[in-house]
């Protein structure tokens, strides 16, 4: 199984978009349209999950990289080891910070797939 050590994110939320908008594009009975309404739901919810917890992370990590450069600035006599550290947690935040965006906007996205999923039950 390819998802041994957890699910690839970005891969699972393309491939569940890309099977909505396929769904959109054609027409489906009401009992069609409800059961992807469903399904679109229960991963919207995961997804939101995986954004709240991701939110939480940053914000510590934000915290972290703070009271480093707070390090840096405030105890000069440590910089050799202090810079390093803050240098890894600033990394470390902007590729959160990346991911973070990403979830955010799919989550957008997935509300308006959400609206137009409804407008076919209609």
């Amino acid at each position: 199984m390819d998802d041994k050590y957890g699910i690839n994110v970005k891969k699972w939320a393309r491939g569940h978009q890309a099977r909505v908008e396929d769904f959109l594009s054609s027409e489906h009975s009401t009992d069609e349209v409800e059961k992807m309404l469903g399904i679109h739901l229960q991963k919207l919810q995961f997804l939101q999950h995986e954004r709240l917890v991701h939110l939480i992370v940053v914000f510590f990590t934000i915290v972290i990289t703070l009271f480093a450069l707070a390090v840096v600035l405030f105890l000069p006599d440590t910089l050799l080891a202090s810079g390093p550290i803050f240098l890894v947690f600033l990394v470390l935040l902007a590729f959160y910070l990346a991911h973070y965006f990403f979830l955010e906007n799919t989550v957008q996205h997935w509300y308006r797939l959400y609206e137009r999923l409804l407008d076919k039950l209609n």
